[in-house]
């Protein structure tokens, strides 16, 4: 069942905030008011993991220009992630929050908790400032995501919000056209 254009889950997790070098309580109603990408990976001290959420802190700083606020989140514990951060040359350059759902309970509600194994599946959402769900990529566990991508999503869906009645094309970028559904365009494209 699609999750586009529905409310994020309540939920209630601890993180490991790299930037604070602290464990905080993160909420649901933390991604209230801005535009969030939940970023779920399989486990800690892995071999892909560690590529994308280096990736993904290759575009934090584009992202927080956008207003975005970026959370990575498996079923490890904020003590393993403190750990990864650590001990592991990528993860020790994130700087975004990594969330720990032990319980399974939020992977599980986002309904991207691969059960047999336990673990989260390669998931990325993204959250407007309404707490809806705008997309989700879900990729196979060998399949690394590309953040840039993500970037551009956000370019796109923050421009739908903003210009309602206007939608934007595949490979859209902010200084390209935009289309503006009806009668006119149907066969024409």
């Amino acid at each position: 069942m699609s999750q586009i254009g529905k409310k994020i889950p309540e939920f209630k997790t601890m993180g490991y905030s790299p930037k604070k070098e602290e464990f905080i309580e993160i909420t649901n109603k933390d991604f209230e008011g801005k535009w969030t990408v939940l970023m779920f990976y399989p486990a800690d001290f892995t071999f892909v993991c560690p590529t994308e959420l280096e990736d993904m802190q290759g575009q934090y700083a584009k992202l927080q220009e956008l207003g975005v606020e970026v959370y990575s989140m498996s079923t490890d514990t904020h003590f393993v992630h403190k750990a990864w951060h650590d001990h592991s040359e990528a993860i020790s350059k994130l700087e975004f929050t990594m969330l720990a759902d032990p319980h399974k309970s939020i992977t599980r509600d986002f309904d991207v908790l691969d059960e047999e194994p336990g673990l989260a599946q390669r998931a990325t959402f993204i959250i407007d400032p309404d707490g809806i769900i705008q997309t989700v990529e879900i990729n196979a566990d060998g399949i690394g995501r590309d953040a840039s991508q993500v970037y551009d999503k956000i370019r796109a869906a923050q421009f739908v919000r903003n210009n309602p009645g206007e939608v934007c094309p595949a490979k859209w970028k902010e200084t390209g056209e935009t289309l503006t559904p009806g009668l006119d365009l149907v066969g024409k494209i």
